[in-house]
């Protein structure tokens, strides 16, 4: 599924579920760097258990951050 990102440096996310649990993410824009260590790091969980972690986190002043787009396109799908 791809979700387009909105107030974030990234543009959008793919993401692919498998057998109830993220198999792989991939940010499209963005801080290369943060966004694969991310990925890494949610590989394997639930996307509930994703969700819980990373929902609410802000970057600087914003009011959203990618970890925070990933856990809305995360409840979009679900």
């Amino acid at each position: 599924m791809r979700y387009q990102t909105q107030g974030t440096c990234s543009s959008s996310i793919d993401i692919e579920l498998k057998d109830g649990v993220i198999d792989s993410v991939k940010f499209t824009g963005g801080c290369n760097g943060n966004l694969q260590g991310i990925s890494a790091l949610v590989k394997g969980m639930t996307p509930q258990e994703a969700i819980s972690r990373l929902k609410g986190i802000r970057c600087g002043f914003k009011p959203t951050s990618c970890p925070d787009q990933l856990a809305r396109a995360l409840e979009s799908m679900i």
